[in-house]
């Protein structure tokens, strides 16, 4: 028993060592999630802007507006179109822990069925 004598405390900081280790090693997957929501959200912000500009609500061209509104939230405005009925798709990207992600919305008057 004699040489068993402090073995726990090693254990111990063992498993502090492994909990810290994945901790690190996680971290940054909830920021790249976050950034991942920002950037739909900003997508959506954009493609709203754009209908309601295309829908004559707002004085100026689509995606223009589009545009500023990403550039104003801290993404890049990669795609924008607007198609007759007034219903705008847009993209927007940006750059997460080195990693290029996109996301896209779409917005304006409902479907006629």
């Amino acid at each position: 028993m004699a040489g068993e004598s402090g073995s726990g405390g090693i254990t111990g900081l063992a498993v502090i060592g492994v909990l810290c280790a994945l901790l690190v090693a996680i971290a940054p997957i909830g920021g790249a999630l976050s950034a991942r929501q920002h950037l739909q959200g900003a997508a959506d912000a954009a493609a709203l802007a754009a209908a309601d500009t295309a829908s004559g609500r707002v004085a100026g061209s689509p995606c223009d507006a589009a545009s500023g509104l990403a550039g104003a939230l801290g993404v890049s405005l990669s795609d924008c179109g607007v198609d007759p009925s007034g219903r705008a798709t847009v993209r927007v990207s940006a750059t997460v822990l080195g990693v290029s992600i996109d996301a896209s919305a779409r917005a304006g008057p409902p479907e006629l069925r």
